[in-house]
């Protein structure tokens, strides 16, 4: 008996030994131990955490069943959720373009829901409550690392949608409005969620509207009977679904004036990319110019200043139940036209409905319309010319009769040769140089055409470069002559020139009743001379670079010639500005000179004239 008491004892002695040695973790209380903050760098996650999750009462070895013995491996594997969850984690097999399995780094459950305090969707402190979805979501789709990996689209989803109608209703409480799961999520499971191109997404094509029906059921109806649901249903990819018109992430109220839907914008930003397309109207055998005939009309140029309330596209076609105008259900039928446009004008009768809205009043019309058009054409062509031509007449002869005054040498033969040369160079310059920069403006279709206009002006551009670097050869070795030299003296700027400017403003701000002395040439010539020359060096290097760009770009970054098309661009706005209200100021338009300065074409100019504006020069002086 001694004996098998002694045995009792050691194997009771033995199992409590080994208790100590190795626990077993079958009670929660067990991880408490650390787990409960009293060792340092060890997660907090006490039974009350647990307790006060969805998983109250589950034990941690039922989701942490790999753990055999304590103190476990630092490391754990991913609990599997799906040993209690089947069906969830049968549905969430692929997520957006990725399928699920090791090695992805796609979201995992915990990356959604939480660890140890998962909460009911229902609450508003739960991840994948309405209020908290989007950014559970966008701890991926907002991640720039994940979208550059991955290319998600659209980019800064969240961001726009929480600025969008669903977005603010969401924020103020509405919880039903859509959020992430319920445009993204198939088969009403949020574990679904498949790419655009999988026909099984709830956002591929042909699947949106059935989408956003979800909410908007009686929107769905309308837009399945309607033209734009027929080709839908049809099969075809370039019918507008929802999105297209509406947005996607970014959805405004159609009352808001950034909305693609505004009145403000409905013509032009929705319904013109589809309707303006020619390989649309192509296809469907859709009219051509429809926008720029709705824009010059009534509709058009009201909705252009403002008006909101003005009949839009949607007003007479419908917004969602668009119906050809041969169908009897349109509402742009001729049998429905009077209750269409009656909305807007109570009592119209039945032939001023029916009066075509799409007319501009331009050359395509026929009747009545095209009469009055061509009678107005003409009319307008036979005053503007006979204008022309009396202004023409009198400006010659008020010229005219300046040239027969007494005149005294201004230029030289060889320096009206010169500014002429200066004059017509630089005006097909500026003439060419625009027109390839906007080569789709009337004028330069009108100067160009469209067919062959690129090598058309490109060729006239860099010719007239080299016959106005040539002329600025010419005037360098004129400047090597004796007359060349003591022309440079006298146009070169002294600190007289700062006086004269600080008194011509005395002058013309009423400050004192006496002009400059100007000499040969005044502060105003000199610093049109020098901004020339100035002005002409910098296109030279810039145009030079850009004519021979290959060549250039062995030896400089792209981003060099970059530059020096901004500075030649900028440069030709700047000489271009300054010639048509400086120069012709100065020449033509000053009521001391006016009509002009016949210096230009003759050399010459009236003594009476010279006197007043270079009182400080001696007339004996001039070239002859």
């Amino acid at each position: 008996m001694t004996l098998i008491k002694k045995l009792i004892f050691s194997s009771f002695f033995l199992c409590l030994a080994a208790i100590c040695l190795a626990q077993d973790p079958s009670e929660s209380e067990s991880c408490a131990e650390c787990h409960s903050g009293a060792k340092k760098d060890v997660s907090v996650v006490t039974a009350a955490v647990v307790d006060k999750s969805v998983h109250e009462g589950t034990e941690c070895l039922e989701c942490h069943a790999e753990i055999k013995k304590l103190p476990h491996e630092e490391k754990l594997s991913t609990v599997n959720c799906g040993a209690c969850h089947e069906d969830a984690a049968e549905n969430y097999k692929r997520h957006g373009m990725f399928d699920v399995g090791p090695g992805n780094d796609i979201p995992v459950c915990a990356d959604c829901h939480g660890t140890h305090n998962i909460i009911g969707p229902d609450d508003k402190k739960s991840s994948v409550h309405p209020l908290n979805l989007p950014d559970t979501c966008g701890n991926c789709h907002e991640d720039p690392t994940l979208t550059k990996e991955h290319t998600f689209l659209p980019k800064k989803p969240i961001q726009t949608y929480k600025a969008s109608v669903h977005g603010k209703a969401t924020t103020g409480g509405i919880y039903n409005a859509a959020t992430c799961n319920d445009c993204h999520s198939s088969n009403g499971s949020a574990h679904q969620i498949f790419a655009p191109g999988n026909p099984r997404s709830t956002i591929n094509h042909f699947s949106i509207p059935n989408t956003c029906g979800k909410c908007h059921e009686a929107i769905e109806k309308d837009y399945w009977e309607g033209i734009h649901g027929q080709l839908t249903a049809r099969g075809q990819t370039d019918s507008p679904v929802c999105t297209n018109c509406h947005g996607e992430h970014t959805i405004l109220p159609h009352a808001d004036k950034r909305s693609p839907v505004s009145s403000a914008h409905l013509a032009e930003a929705t319904c013109a990319p589809c309707h303006e397309s020619a390989a649309l109207t192509e296809k469907y055998g859709l009219p051509a110019g429809r926008l720029a005939s709705f824009i010059d009309s009534y509709h058009g140029l009201k909705s252009k200043a403002g008006d909101v309330s003005v009949a839009n596209c949607a007003s007479c076609h419908g917004a969602h139940r668009i119906l050809p105008h041969e169908d009897p259900a349109s509402s742009i039928h001729a049998t429905n036209l009077q209750t269409t446009c009656g909305k807007c004008h109570p009592g119209i009768s039945s032939v001023l409905a029916t009066t075509r809205i799409h007319e501009d009043g331009g050359l395509h019309q026929q009747g009545a319309p095209y009469a009055v058009t061509i009678i107005y054409i003409t009319i307008i062509v036979a005053t503007i010319t006979g204008m022309l031509l009396y202004i023409m007449l009198d400006f010659w002869r008020q010229t005219r009769k300046i040239i027969l005054l007494k005149q005294v040498r201004r230029l030289s033969r060889l320096g009206v040769l010169q500014h002429a040369t200066l004059m017509l160079t630089f005006t097909f310059l500026v003439i060419t140089g625009f027109a390839l920069r906007y080569s789709d403006s009337w004028w330069a279709i009108i100067l160009f055409g469209r067919e062959g206009g690129f090598p058309i002006r490109n060729m006239a551009h860099r010719i007239s470069a080299m016959i106005f670097i040539l002329a600025a050869v010419m005037h360098l070795f004129y400047l090597l002559t004796k007359r060349g030299q003591s022309f440079m003296r006298q146009i070169f700027p002294r600190l007289t020139d700062i006086e004269h400017f600080a008194q011509m403003l005395r002058y013309n701000l009423g400050f004192s009743d006496k002009r400059p002395n100007f000499g040969r040439f005044s502060f105003i010539e000199k610093f049109e001379y020098w901004a020339l020359a100035w002005g002409s060096l910098v296109m030279f290097v810039t145009g030079v670079m850009l004519w021979f760009d290959n060549f250039f770009v062995q030896f400089f970054p792209k981003g060099v010639l970059d530059v020096m098309l901004v500075i030649h661009y900028y440069e030709a706005w700047l000489a271009t500005l300054s010639i048509l209200i400086w120069h012709l100021y100065s020449t033509i338009f000053n009521p001391a000179v006016y009509p002009m300065n016949p210096s230009w074409i003759t050399g010459k100019m009236p003594r009476s004239q010279y006197e007043h504006e270079h009182p400080g020069d001696k007339i004996e002086d001039l070239p002859e």
